[in-house]
């Protein structure tokens, strides 16, 4: 047995470490206002302390997207990066909801309104959704996310007819404590704590007691003849107040029932039918606040699916937005203060667009796009956190495994380029940051032209990330089956390609281009193959440094017009353009960039000169690059590539060798092989064609 022994000594105490201290204390209401006027933060309103708790956990802006990164969904503080997010869109997306809570905590509309996560089946909407819920429990544990409310004692002493199982209760909405004080004396605390408030926005508070609440402070207000000093110093306890979904406070998730079940008591609360005999029906002592709406007040409502409620149903987010109050049945209307979020996917969205008769609650929500990421590298990553999560078998994922079943994902969800000098694959490429130079890719103008074409726009269609990473599992389970103790892209292939059919949400008219799309995955990774097994079979260190230091002699040479000594005869001669070009062209350089290139590699050298390095083409990776693909050219019509295939034809501690390179570019010993002999047989059925 190893580690340390947990005693449960060392449990409590950690477990007593991690809970506000004031947890469990009650406190005056004169001590509450002492506390509103250091710290006018506590009286916040929901929008404007979610808004904050984005700030609290961290930021980043990222100047090349022009985008701010969030630390609570970009590297998870809270769980060690367990629920991490990747992608460009997906973090434009985030910033975008953050704007509109921030937006609402200035007052300036979107707090009236449905922040709605519009996007694909698996995109992730949900699992942000959750992600803001679960860092607001722990901000509102924090000192600086702190809030209270308040619980009514003593009352079975004042009025006759309380139940003395009701002697104390809680503010059944979990109101603010200011909400006790009339409003002209309300609004004259809230302007002297506003002008020490550190923040962009101002605290208000215009809201009325809930019924139940108004109820006791009318009856306490008549026995005490109007001294409300009386009531709050006899009658009031101040109570901390900590956000838990499990106990159904603060934060809310809501969803959809079967429509026959649907009732909008689930929204609003309903008659308290054990308090009806005690009370009678019209008393508002016998009214359940357990209502959506009334356990979100205060913190977080979350309607997941939310357009597949029936139409009827939707007609109470009409005034919980807009008017921010909830109408329950046969009683008053009641304020709420709550950051109303909602998801759904594009069929339903598209259903309810197109329904006139939705236009009043279409006119309160605030669209997000949530698409698809659209950078194959993180959508690997995606796949990575799923592996890294989970119990993975002794098994190893060989290289461009994650990164090909990424580059298919992403090829589904991007617009097809209009016929001309870009293609699908160009596209991914450039989206994922892959852009030479001599590519003259516009990424601004491609993104430009398919939110011109594309209805919603890209990314909000195609394959998902749960369907690939399920095959990646599935392929996982079955190479471990068959006793292969590594996963390689082309055992992912198969299963992408063995299943797509059998998937639900892709439909029938789109698997003829999906294969295609996966072919063109399959000419990719063998490319990325072939290159691997170039790299191994031709790499030299030595003849790299030799050809690079020869190709800057011959450029400086042709930069400044002068003469370079030939290595043979040591007789000055012109630059060999011919051997210059048989090095660019590795690169799919033209005739009419070289000059270029040639430029930027002689700066780089000479801006490394002035630093005092000496020149490694290790260090460009272009050029490297260049080199490389010369060197494997000069070498290659020497290598028996068939042999390769079998390896009874092929001498053992040669072959090895090869291994041994691939393996030291991370693949596993049974990987190189494999991919040893795919590239080989490429390799020589091209040589065989040429």
């Amino acid at each position: 047995m190893t580690g340390n022994k947990e005693t449960l000594e060392e449990l409590s105490q950690e477990y007593q470490d991690t809970i506000p201290s004031d947890l469990r204390k009650t406190h005056p209401f004169d001590w509450y206002l002492d506390r509103l006027y250091d710290d006018p933060k506590i009286a916040r309103n929901a929008h404007q302390r979610v808004a904050d708790m984005f700030d609290y956990y961290g930021q980043e802006y990222d100047e090349n997207a022009g985008v701010v990164e969030y630390k609570l969904a970009s590297e998870d503080p809270l769980h060690d990066g367990e629920n991490t997010f990747y992608g460009r869109v997906i973090h434009e997306a985030m910033h975008e909801f953050v704007n509109k809570v921030k937006s609402g905590a200035r007052g300036l509309g979107p707090q009236k309104r449905i922040k709605l996560l519009l996007g694909p089946v698996g995109s992730g909407k949900s699992d942000f959704d959750r992600q803001i819920r679960r860092y607001f429990e722990d901000y509102t544990a924090h000192d600086e996310g702190r809030m209270y409310t308040f619980r009514w004692t003593n009352l079975c002493d004042v009025i006759p007819d309380q139940d003395p199982a009701d002697d104390v209760v809680r503010s059944p909405m979990n109101q603010d404590p200011i909400i006790l004080l009339p409003q002209d004396q309300r609004d004259r605390v809230l302007e002297d704590i506003n002008e020490s408030l550190d923040a962009p926005y101002t605290i208000r508070n215009e809201q009325a007691l809930d019924p139940a609440s108004e109820f006791y402070m009318d009856r306490l207000l008549a026995y005490y003849d109007d001294d409300l000093q009386s009531v709050l110093e006899n009658h009031v306890e101040i109570i901390r107040l900590v956000a838990d979904e499990n106990k159904r406070q603060c934060v809310e998730t809501f969803e959809p029932k079967d429509k026959k079940n649907q009732d909008e008591t689930e929204l609003t609360g309903d008659v308290n039918y054990s308090k009806i005999a005690i009370y009678g029906e019209s008393d508002p002592r016998a009214f359940d606040y357990a209502g959506a709406f009334c356990n979100a007040n205060r913190g977080i409502f979350s309607g997941e699916e939310l357009l597949k409620l029936q139409r009827e149903f939707l007609y109470d987010f009409l005034h919980a937005t807009q008017e921010q109050t909830i109408k329950p049945k046969n009683n008053p209307r009641i304020d709420i203060d709550q950051v109303i979020v909602g998801r759904t996917n594009m069929p339903e969205y598209r259903d309810k667009k197109g329904d006139e008769k939705m236009e009043a609650f279409n006119d309160r929500t605030k669209r997000i796009d949530f698409p698809y990421v659209l950078q194959y590298e993180e959508e690997a990553r995606i796949y990575e956190k799923m592996l890294r999560n989970a119990d993975l078998p002794d098994i190893q994922v060989e290289p461009h495994t994650l990164e090909m079943a990424g580059l298919f994902g992403v090829l589904t969800r991007v617009q097809e380029p209009d016929a001309g000098n870009v293609d699908l694959m160009q596209k991914a490429k450039a989206y994922n940051g892959e852009i030479d130079e001599a590519d003259d890719i516009d990424v601004k103008k491609l993104r430009e032209e398919a939110a011109e074409v594309m209805a919603i726009g890209e990314g909000m269609d195609g394959v998902s990330p749960r369907f690939i990473g399920d095959e990646i599992a599935e392929a996982i389970m079955d190479s471990m089956h068959r006793g292969r103790g590594f996963l390689s892209p082309l055992t992912t292939f198969n299963h992408l390609e063995n299943n797509l059919e059998n998937h639900g949400s892709i439909s029938e008219d789109k698997f003829e281009t999906y294969y295609r799309y996966l072919e063109l995955t399959r000419e990719e990774y063998k490319e990325r193959a072939i290159e691997d097994v170039r790299h191994a079979l031709a790499y030299d260190l030595d003849e790299i440094q030799r050809q690079g230091e020869k190709y800057m002699d011959h450029v400086m040479a042709y930069i400044d017009d002068d003469t370079v000594e030939d290595e043979i005869t040591g007789r000055e001669q012109e630059p060999d353009e011919q051997f210059l070009r048989s090095v660019e062209e590795k690169l799919n350089l033209p005739e009419d960039r070289k000059d270029d290139f040639r430029q930027e590699v002689s700066n780089w050298v000479s801006r490394r000169a002035r630093e005092g390095d000496t020149f490694n083409p290790q260090d460009n990776d272009r050029l490297r690059r260049a080199l490389e693909r010369k060197l494997w050219e000069d070498k290659k019509h020497n290598i028996n590539f068939s042999a390769l295939v079998s390896s009874g034809e092929m001498d053992d501690d040669e072959r090895n060798k090869w291994i041994d390179a691939l393996i030291e570019q991370g693949y596993s010993e049974d990987g190189a092989k494999e991919v040893l002999e795919f590239a080989g047989a490429e390799v020589a059925k091209s040589e065989m064609e040429e």
